[in-house]
């Protein structure tokens, strides 16, 4: 369960950012996650709720925004929607695609006291 190291690393740059803005404490976090990046959201609820426990973000409220799939097609030289990795062109069933976003996971804004 990869998501719980993701919610470490989520953790420790909002530990990071708190000492650098003086913030003491963290209301909500928006994360962007797009939809090829390998993300079990349940999993990565449940670990950010462990993960928090005595952080400056303990019983800060999860946002996901979730990030549609998109890649370049190569022959039909046009942007197309990617539901999962290595799918074919939807439009020329070619395999000859470059993902262009929904691989990313970013933390987006917080919010904070």
């Amino acid at each position: 369960m990869h998501e719980m190291s993701l919610c470490e690393g989520i953790v420790q740059v909002i530990e990071d950012q708190a000492k650098e803005q003086n913030y003491k404490s963290v209301v909500k976090v928006w994360l962007e996650i797009g939809a090829l990046a390998g993300v079990e959201i349940e999993a990565l609820r449940f670990g950010f709720d462990v993960v928090t426990k005595g952080s400056v973000a303990e019983d800060a409220e999860l946002e996901i925004i979730k990030v549609e799939g998109t890649g370049w097609c190569m022959p039909c030289e046009k942007s197309v929607f990617v539901a999962e990795r290595f799918d074919a062109c939807p439009d020329c069933g070619s395999y000859q695609i470059q993902i262009t976003s929904g691989d990313e996971m970013r933390i987006k804004e917080l919010e904070v006291k």
